[in-house]
């Protein structure tokens, strides 16, 4: 006999998740990330009555190419918020997933080793499976659960794998880059298109033995930012090196995000981006709805599904295959 999803005890999360139990604040992540459809009612149920306590941290996404060391800053990061300034540290890790089994490593807990043995952080890593953007598509719902949990620093590593990675751009406050060590610094070696979204570069794994390249590569990038046009924040973007091995730049780093948030803050940005970020949480919300409507239309699915067979069989060109659809859906919603 086939078991039947379990309601959650919604009264019993909201308490637990607002006591900053990480147990349940990591169940109510997992069920966000469930595909059935009781499940996400019940976590935009928790999801709603627990918004109300969120909003109150600084928000911090990081990307950077495989190898750039990551994790490794996260964890130094994460250390010195910690023991220097006492504050909770939210670790929302993002891992790639085979495209063949969805499969993911989830290694993050293992890499962060340390920062994992605190009581004041919390690492979830999550599978990319295979989403655009560097990021899952709960990302952003997790980053309202942690808040709720009272975690004052959400850091989000992206999966590092291209120029998609912007996407984590619209549910962050301060945008990092790392940038390894002889990694160049030509404008077409990374494309322009993250450059002009990140507020911070870091040339990271400046150790002893390179600091020198590393500071002459930072310079570079520095004349490289003087050529962008003026940001709406009017934030100009820095570059600076940093050591997570030998823990160099890391107190430096911080105090470069604590000047972003005091100079957006008092500007207005700060909160016009808050603002700007829950209308692209709207729209993300609203294509899933219709999604979720059209993949559980049982006439449009067979509908579909005899095109496809169709088309498998060279029955019908894609094009063919397109202007059907269409037809079909204009018989299923004729008022459209």
């Amino acid at each position: 006999m086939e078991n039947k999803p379990q309601r959650i005890d919604l009264h019993n999360f909201i308490e637990e998740i607002s006591k900053g139990n990480s147990s349940f604040l990591s169940r109510a992540i997992t069920l966000g990330e469930s595909t059935l459809s009781l499940h996400r009612n019940q976590f935009r149920d928790l999801l709603a009555e627990l918004i109300p306590n969120s909003g109150s941290s600084i928000r911090i996404g990081i990307t950077g190419t495989p190898g750039a060391g990551k994790s490794t800053l996260i964890e130094s990061l994460g250390t010195y918020l910690i023991e220097k300034h006492q504050k909770k540290v939210a670790v929302l890790a993002v891992d790639p997933s085979s495209e063949l089994n969805h499969g993911s490593i989830l290694g993050d807990k293992t890499r962060m080793e340390l920062l994992s043995r605190s009581k004041q952080a919390f690492i979830r890593p999550s599978p990319s499976k295979s989403n655009l953007g560097g990021v899952t598509q709960n990302t952003r719902e997790a980053v309202y659960l942690c808040e709720a949990a009272g975690y004052d620093i959400i850091l989000i590593e992206t999966v590092g794998v291209g120029q998609s990675e912007t996407a984590v751009h619209s549910m962050v406050d301060f945008f990092m880059m790392l940038q390894i060590v002889g990694g160049g610094d030509d404008l077409q070696a990374i494309k322009r298109g993250i450059y002009e979204h990140i507020d911070l570069l870091v040339v990271h794994k400046a150790d002893q033995d390179k600091i020198n390249q590393a500071s002459h590569e930072a310079a570079n990038f520095k004349k490289m930012f003087a050529l962008f046009p003026p940001k709406e924040s009017q934030w100009n973007p820095v570059a600076m090196t940093c050591s997570s091995k030998e823990n160099k730049g890391i107190s430096e780093l911080w105090k470069m995000v604590v000047n972003y948030v005091e100079q957006t803050q008092n500007s207005g940005y700060f909160e016009k981006k808050r603002a700007a970020q829950n209308i692209k949480w709207h729209l993300e919300l609203q294509q899933d709805q219709l999604k979720r409507f059209l993949e559980e239309n049982p006439k449009l699915n067979q509908g579909i599904s005899l095109i496809n067979q169709e088309v498998e069989q060279e029955e019908l060109t894609p094009l063919e295959a397109s202007k059907r659809l269409e037809k079909l859906l204009l018989k299923l919603f004729p008022n459209t």
